[in-house]
């Protein structure tokens, strides 16, 4: 065959090849052109609770940071497992990104069957926020002390009712943990959010809940709910009054609520390093860090390699809690 007719093959060959690049570059995710649209920001639980408190002054914040509007879409439902497959399924392309609380990774060991992989099928963000948790009683509830509630629960097995924001929440697992650690017995209410379980507390329709301080505080200090402690190891800055577990003689108890930003797998690293960036100053902006500071809220805002690590000590740490204390899916 002669150079003359070999040419047009080649020319045929190097267009083929161009046509590939160019519709590789047109699959590809635009990083550098991201974003260009508005971005869905999933919560897992319904409106009025502890991550919406968060979730919408951040998304404010965040439109500023970004120059394109954040949504909220509320997904709630089966301990924050159908926002976690939704977000799972969803194209990696920085459009859609899922809230997580420490029910997160509560779920991977509580569920014995989820329809996504905790550890495969997102990565990681940033870490937003720590939140201590609070016991408080209902008004028709007389312990005012761990103490005094450790006595009312030995005395009457299984009767006094605690409620929380759903199955494998953060409040139902450190309500097990707190029952294990004392040798008593609690009956578990799950509802809807955390807006149920106060309405459910107003109305005396159970006795205690272990719930973010950020949504039981105003009832707490209105008088019509009595904080018998808070969970985390050091007391809240919120209510500097109020003694912790540990302090009370349990030992070793200490349960932090914390929130996270993550995204579904192949998402581009520096979509998401842009992300935790933007979210890091976010976090440092005065307006947001005094509303942040009102409900409680403790600003992190970490790089995605510092949140994968939490996110790897939490599995392990709360799979161990759910060996120890039997929890189970009620």
């Amino acid at each position: 065959m002669s150079p003359r007719r070999l040419r047009p093959r080649r020319a045929l060959l190097a267009c083929l090849a161009l046509a590939g690049s160019a519709l590789l570059a047109s699959t590809a995710p635009a990083a550098d052109a991201w974003p260009a649209k508005p971005i869905q920001l999933v919560i897992p639980y319904p409106p009025g609770g502890s991550a919406d408190l968060l979730g919408r002054p951040l998304a404010a914040q965040l439109q500023q940071q970004l120059g394109q509007p954040v949504v909220l879409e509320y997904k709630p439902g089966a301990g924050g497992t159908l926002a976690s497959h939704y977000v799972a399924r969803a194209k990696p392309d920085g459009y859609t990104l899922l809230m997580v609380l420490a029910a997160h990774a509560i779920n991977d060991s509580l569920y014995p069957k989820l329809p996504y992989d905790t550890r495969k099928d997102f990565v990681p963000v940033s870490l937003l926020a720590n939140l201590p948790m609070v016991v408080a009683a209902s008004s028709k509830l007389r312990a005012r002390n761990i103490q005094e509630l450790i006595q009312a629960a030995k005395a009457a097995p299984g009767q006094l009712s605690f409620g929380s924001a759903g199955n494998g929440n953060t409040g139902h697992l450190a309500a097990e943990y707190f029952s294990s650690l004392c040798a008593i017995e609690m009956t578990h209410v799950p509802y809807k959010g955390s807006a149920g379980v106060v309405n459910a507390m107003l109305a005396g329709d159970i006795d205690l809940t272990f719930d973010s301080i950020s949504t039981s505080m105003p009832h707490i200090r209105s008088g019509r709910m009595h904080a018998l402690a808070v969970t985390s190891a050091e007391r809240s800055a919120l209510a500097p009054e109020v003694k912790t577990v540990q302090e009370q003689g349990v030992a070793g108890f200490d349960v932090t609520g914390w929130y996270a930003l993550i995204a579904p797998a192949g998402t581009p690293a520096d979509i998401t390093q842009r992300l935790s960036r933007a979210i890091a100053s976010a976090l440092r902006q005065p307006p947001l860090q005094a509303q942040l500071a009102a409900g409680g809220y403790e600003p992190v805002g970490s790089t995605p390699e510092a949140l994968q690590a939490h996110l790897e000590r939490e599995i392990t740490r709360w799979a161990a809690v759910v060996k120890a204390t039997g929890a189970r899916v009620d």
